[in-house]
């Protein structure tokens, strides 16, 4: 997922928050373990420098930069490409996109060091218009889900993040991998034999190489081989070159031609807002993690519009839109020790110095190179250990609902934003069935002085609509005596569904010339009960 493809580097344990569920990381993909001590000597947070001012002050910390720099735009080469072809664009569209995507989020962002270019999210979102509505469309696609982005971080969405169960994200996770792997499904259909042992030597080097070098990216060597054994053998096998033209000059500005008119709009809104959803879920969980690892704080909000501004720029110049890339941010951060803007600034220019300038060997890599790499992609993103037999038996069975109902619908769909929002719905309505199962009603019969027996009914638990409409039964209308106390003290109100439920018990008792004294609300439940009470039909 770089993005979430991005595990291409997964985060040690104490750096994944929201996934501590014991995932393998991804050294296979990535070819540096993420417990290895960054090789600049700056993996250390006490060590590292921060701000970008204090890191131009320093040669040591620049230097640390500018390597993490360049390693990451060598990463990201294969992994844009990777991701064109997802989309169903030219190379040139996902470098482009990946070259003003770092860049603008370098000066905008609100997570320094963390990396954002053209991802398979986006990809695996904005495919569906390429395929049925042309390039045109999928820039105005682009464009407005930068502005979405941009409106939502004005709303405070950020701080919505926190309300995606962690089995939601799960489910997201393991269903980005499954549809990146069957994205490539394609690449291995109708294709000369050579590919199949092709795309398993590639494999084989992803996984084996980072065992004698963890600094160079394993992906990168893998393309690098099968590049140069095709050219010496002269195998006709299918390359970059066969999906389209790579770019030989700069990004120009671009405006999509398409007719400004809510057909338009009809079209490419529900792909938008998918595109703006995905990017600031994968964008934000990024960023958690890399405060996480770097014991700092970074700004949500400002990530959250910052990646608008620079899906708009990234339109404007033809790109495909993207994200942030967890498994990039982690060769900068964790792998190279990058803690600065710096890093990420030069990991746009320099990938697109090496595009513009190289494009004619990046023509001649086999497509079998990537798909190797794709297939090492999804499996390192796939959560293997959340679908252990051993984790299943003991995660509670409404958790594993979650994430089983997130990954259906996402790979049916093909949607991320709906497989999210179903997972999320589900989540709540099981949640909320499961508190409303943990309010409890007891009666008991009190006798004051005179002998005049008062039936006292004490309410545990919180009191909400799921819980509500159970709270209406608990009563013995029948049996009770002249007066009935409703003891609330150890519930809380915290809907007008359950004043409309206390409204029709005392309006019940009342049929019955039963006196209702309700005792026990604290100050929030008190008002909310004063506020609507009678106001509502007790039915």
């Amino acid at each position: 997922m770089a993005c979430l493809v991005g595990h291409v580097v997964g985060p040690s344990r104490q750096g994944c928050e929201p996934f501590r569920n014991g995932r393998v990381a991804c050294p296979l993909v990535s070819g540096s373990s993420p417990a290895a001590p960054s090789p600049t000597g700056t993996d250390s947070a006490d060590h590292a420098v921060h701000t970008v001012r204090a890191a131009l002050r320093s040669p040591r910390a620049l230097r640390t930069e500018v390597l993490a720099g360049l390693v990451v735009a060598l990463a990201l080469i294969p992994e844009a490409i990777s991701f064109s072809i997802i989309a169903g664009v030219d190379p040139r569209v996902g470098l482009f996109a990946s070259f003003t995507m770092a860049v603008t989020i370098s000066f905008l962002g609100g997570r320094p060091a963390m990396i954002s270019a053209a991802t398979g999210a986006i990809a695996l979102v904005v495919a569906p218009v390429m395929r049925d509505h042309g390039y045109d469309y999928l820039i105005a696609t682009v464009l407005l889900g930068g502005a979405i982005q941009v409106v939502l971080a004005l709303a405070g969405v950020a701080r919505l993040m926190r309300f995606v169960p962690r089995s939601v994200m799960v489910g997201f996770v393991n269903a980005l991998a499954i549809l990146i792997f069957e994205a490539q499904i394609d690449h291995l259909v109708d294709v000369p034999w050579a590919v199949y042992p092709m795309i398993a030597v590639g494999i084989a080097v992803i996984v084996g190489f980072p065992r004698i070098n963890r600094v160079v990216p394993a992906p990168l060597v893998a393309i690098v081989a099968l590049t140069a054994f095709v050219l010496v053998a002269g195998l006709d096998v299918p390359d970059v070159g066969d999906e389209g033209d790579l770019p030989d000059s700069l990004p120009a500005w671009f405006v999509p031609d398409v007719p400004f008119t809510l057909d338009t709009l009809q079209v490419i809104a529900p792909y938008a807002l998918a595109m703006a959803v995905v990017g600031i879920l994968e964008s934000l969980l990024t960023a958690k993690l890399v405060d996480d690892i770097t014991d700092t704080r970074s700004d949500k909000t400002r990530e959250t519009w910052g990646q608008g501004v620079a899906n708009i720029v990234t339109g404007c110049f033809g790109g495909m839109g993207g994200c942030a890339m967890i498994g990039q941010t982690m060769i900068n951060v964790k792998v190279s020790g990058a803690r600065t803007r710096i890093s990420t600034f030069l990991a746009g220019v320099l990938l697109l110095v090496l595009v513009v300038g190289f494009g004619d060997v990046v023509a001649l890599i086999p497509m079998a190179a990537l798909v190797a790499v794709m297939v090492m992609v999804a499996v390192g993103t796939f959560d293997w250990h959340s679908v252990h037999p051993a984790t299943l038996r003991r995660m509670p069975r409404s958790e594993t609902v979650v994430m089983v109902a997130t990954v259906v619908v996402t790979v049916f769909t093909h949607n991320l934003a709906i497989g999210v929002g179903v997972g999320v719905l589900v989540a709540m309505v099981l949640f909320a069935r499961r508190v409303a199962h943990l309010t409890a009603v007891e009666r008991t019969l009190v006798e004051d002085e005179h002998g005049a027996r008062t039936a006292v009914y004490r309410v545990t638990g919180e009191l909400f609509f799921a819980s509500s409409n159970d709270l209406y039964t608990q009563f013995d209308y029948a049996n009770d005596p002249g007066r009935v106390v409703i003891d609330l003290s150890a519930s809380h109100v915290w809907d007008a569904s359950t004043v409309a439920a206390l409204d029709a018990i005392t309006t019940k008792y009342a049929r019955r010339g039963t006196t209702v004294e309700i005792v026990g609300l604290d100050d929030a439940s008190a008002a909310r009960h004063a506020r609507l009470t009678g106001r509502l039909d007790p039915h």
